[in-house]
């Protein structure tokens, strides 16, 4: 082989080397690309499941305090123990808090029900966006997500039960509780969590 054909066979082989060059690097833009578009939905969907939890967690403290005035007034507080009572009034001010702490904005929060269980489904956008990437529209486009938080009762009650005498009931883990609206102090009520859990449902 002469040094002209070594000379030619290098001249054929470069272009090729470029292409094969140019193909390789937008690949790796393209999987970047990919990568960031993940994180920043991972980032949305957990804002997302933050405020949903913390709007339920708000609405559960809003039925701790409501069963611990109901019981010492009196009143009917086999409802709120059932998880039936609470109005949410502070879950919106909970889940914005969650959401920003996330780095990402509630832009809806309803009333929601799973299996009979009343929670609340939030919607979130972040904000900050995917980036620049080789797709275009990334650099302005944000990332959103929807999580729904639930509050289940862990307690069982006999339906027949009187709520103006004394009632005993049993919770999960197997917690026994007696409740007498004339002998009560608020003190006597356990961690929230014993007697309501808070769970996403998607």
């Amino acid at each position: 082989m002469t040094l002209r054909d070594l000379r030619s066979d290098r001249g054929s082989t470069l272009p090729l080397y470029i292409w094969m060059t140019g193909i390789l690097l937008f690949v790796a833009f393209a999987f970047f690309a990919f990568a960031q578009a993940a994180s920043a939905r991972n980032g949305a969907q957990s804002a997302a499941d933050a405020a949903a939890l913390a709007a339920a967690q708000d609405s559960r403290d809003e039925l701790m305090d409501g069963l611990g005035l109901a019981i010492g007034e009196g009143d009917d507080w086999l409802d709120w123990l059932a998880g039936d009572k609470f109005e949410g009034d502070g879950a919106q001010e909970a889940a914005d808090a969650l959401a920003a702490d996330n780095d990402s904005a509630v832009t809806a929060l309803e009333a929601a029900e799973v299996d009979g269980y009343p929670g609340w489904r939030a919607e979130i956008e972040t904000n900050y966006t995917v980036g620049d990437s080789i797709i275009p529209g990334t650099e302005s486009k944000h990332a959103k997500a929807h999580a729904t938080a639930v509050i289940k009762p862990r307690c069982d009650v006999a339906e027949d039960e009187d709520p103006q005498k004394a009632v005993k009931f049993t919770c999960d883990g197997g917690e026994s509780f007696d409740f007498d609206p004339d002998d009560f102090d608020p003190d006597d009520l356990p961690e929230a969590s014993v007697l309501f859990s808070v769970h996403l449902a998607d």
